[in-house]
């Protein structure tokens, strides 16, 4: 599984209005089509590799890609079928329908399967969940190598509604833009791997994928203090302020401090008791203080939070940190990192999609959102939004989350926007976590 980096990210609303915008600017939806269905016919030959194809095609404008995948096959010598759903029902379908000059065959249960199935039946046009018959009749191709034009069957292209388990992809081909549910729970896992044809459309890029990691190198003129000053303020349990401040140094914060804690888990991290916090927080130098791992909610945290407002630094707050400071925020410069737990309990009111309500909670906040998980989703109060699908599962262990608050307290010391120093802190956590693989511990990701 996997998607294209910093890929544009429409939803189904969206790409309909970029649709209509190319029109206007004088490219034909006639021409979109041709092309969509030029790219899955591409990509189908190779995919093939000369085995006969089924193409599935739906009634509307996704048929309609699946028509012209088909002819342009079949003018490449391939051995392809067509089987439909039903009779296409927009002009654009019932054009690429009439330039296909092979026979059509009724999607029935008794129709004959293929090496490789081009799935054109819905896209993004999908509305509610399948029938229980078609659905049963999809599955039978569940074992065959499957490729979804835009999104398999049976997917909600705005990934916020779980339906009936679609047709699997091996391999989806986003047109024009990725839909949400191609880097969304639960459908993401049923596009396999996703590829971008571009077809020519000017996609907003408010939405992506996100970006590669690149780290910053320093340069000559660089100082340990301009690389960014951390302040991890430790709770009761004050191993995961240690992984947090770890984190914040191995993710390129020149200096860290390590309040409330008797021992440092490097010998370059100042850990202090608790007693000089005020002082630390007056810090001139000081460039991000993270709250909240290892940090239960209860009177303590309240007064470490609010004194953590009161310095105006910029802040990273994760766990409990979050619901204590959320009606003080008041438009700080902050990064909430929440789990779906802590989210829900933060932000108890916003339905939606997982997108749509990280984007609800950044501007309700005024801060930026990340929404953890293994679709987690960067979000900030001016809309911008970056999908982190698939993430790296070998994350899901204790004391992750930690080390991705201290990586945020770095990249924000940095002097970052702070919707790009969350985007940077959840690369760098994911490319870490990778290189290490299977067993990791949340330990190994602070290590050499």
């Amino acid at each position: 599984m996997s998607v294209p980096a910093d890929a544009p990210i429409l939803t189904s609303e969206a790409m309909r209005a970029a649709e209509a915008l190319c029109a206007a600017g004088g490219t034909s939806l006639a021409e979109l089509m041709e092309r969509a269905g030029a790219a899955a016919a591409d990509l189908a030959w190779r995919m093939a590799a000369g085995a006969p194809v089924l193409v599935l095609c739906g009634p509307g404008n996704n048929g309609g890609d699946g028509y012209v995948a088909a002819r342009r096959l079949a003018e490449r010598g391939a051995s392809v079928r067509v089987a439909a759903l039903a009779e296409p029902k927009t002009d654009l379908a019932r054009a690429a329908r009439a330039r296909w000059t092979g026979g059509v065959e009724a999607l029935t249960d008794e129709m004959a399967p293929a090496p490789l199935i081009a799935d054109a039946l819905f896209g993004v046009g999908l509305t509610r969940p399948l029938g229980d018959e078609l659905a049963e009749r999809l599955r039978r191709f569940a074992g065959r190598r499957v490729l979804a034009v835009d999104v398999p069957s049976g997917v909600d292209a705005d990934g916020g509604r779980d339906w009936t388990p679609p047709l699997p992809a091996d391999i989806t081909l986003a047109l024009g833009a990725l839909k949400p549910a191609h880097v969304l729970l639960p459908a993401a896992p049923y596009c396999g791997r996703t590829l971008l044809a571009g077809i020519g459309i000017a996609a907003d890029r408010g939405m992506t994928t996100l970006p590669r990691f690149v780290g910053e190198a320093p340069d000559a003129s660089t100082h340990k203090f301009s690389r960014g000053m951390v302040l991890v303020r430790a709770g009761p349990m004050p191993g995961a302020a240690g992984l947090a401040a770890a984190a914040a140094l191995r993710a390129g914060a020149g200096y860290v401090v390590l309040s409330g804690a008797a021992r440092a888990p490097f010998s370059a991290v100042i850990a202090e008791d608790g007693e000089g916090y005020a002082g630390r927080l007056d810090d001139a130098r000081l460039g991000a203080v993270v709250v909240g791992p290892g940090y239960p909610a209860g009177a303590a945290l309240d007064r470490d939070v609010k004194a953590a407002l009161a310095s105006g630094k910029p802040l990273v707050l994760d766990a409990a940190a979050i619901a204590s400071a959320l009606p003080k925020l008041g438009g700080m410069t902050a990064i909430l990192t929440p789990h779906e737990g802590e989210f829900a309990r933060a932000f108890p009111d916003f339905g939606g999609s997982k997108i749509e309500r990280a984007r609800a909670a950044a501007e309700q906040s005024g801060a930026v959102v990340i929404c953890k998980g293994a679709d987690t989703i960067v979000a900030a109060p001016d809309g911008r939004v970056a999908a982190a699908w698939p993430g790296c599962p070998w994350l899901a262990t204790a004391g992750t989350g930690d080390v991705l608050a201290g990586a945020c307290g770095a990249m924000l010391a940095h002097g970052r926007d702070p919707f790009d120093a969350a985007v940077a802190a959840v690369g760098w956590h994911i490319v870490r976590a990778q290189a290490i693989g299977p067993g990791l511990v949340a330990d190994d990701l602070i290590r050499d």
